[in-house]
């Protein structure tokens, strides 16, 4: 009989009992209801969050008690996060982690330049023409280090 991890809602550790459960033989609901009153806790299987999780609307509703119940973002969240730990043990791959973004290039063309300034293309070249803006020439196009596009964007505040 395979054991099945548990989600605690809250601080709380799981009663331990004498009697095993199968899944074949439901736990009555006081298997999952610990304490009484406002602070009593229910303890939520991983596999039920997995259900839950695919079954209802659940990460909407999680993504909608953000930054307004931090308790209730809080036990919403650890029930996803539950259901994804149950399905990657039993499908058996992992979560696809997010590709890395790649640290933007040190340098920039002329255009890339003139949005970052908020100004025309053709003023980032009248600005490097006479030398106000520091670019280095790679055949027909300028190649701008965005130090230097933060140095003339303060240096125009200043004027």
């Amino acid at each position: 009989m395979a054991h099945l991890p548990m989600l605690r809602v809250r601080g709380c550790a799981p009663r331990t009992s004498a009697r095993k459960w199968s899944m074949s033989e439901p736990k009555p609901p006081s298997a999952y209801l610990h304490g009484e009153g406002p602070e009593a806790v229910v303890i939520v299987p991983v596999r039920i969050a997995a259900w839950l999780a695919t079954r209802t609307n659940l990460s909407a509703i999680r993504i909608s008690a953000r930054g307004t119940d931090p308790e209730v973002y809080a036990v919403l969240a650890a029930l996803h996060r539950g259901g994804l730990q149950w399905q990657t043990q039993a499908t058996g791959s992992a979560q696809r982690k997010e590709p890395e973004v790649p640290a933007p290039s040190k340098w920039v063309s002329t255009s890339k330049a003139a949005d970052l300034l908020g100004i025309t293309d053709r003023a980032v070249r009248l600005a490097i023409e006479e030398e106000r803006l520091p670019a280095e020439r790679h055949g027909r196009n300028w190649r701008i280090a965005r130090t230097d596009i933060e140095q003339y964007r303060a240096a125009r505040r200043a004027a």
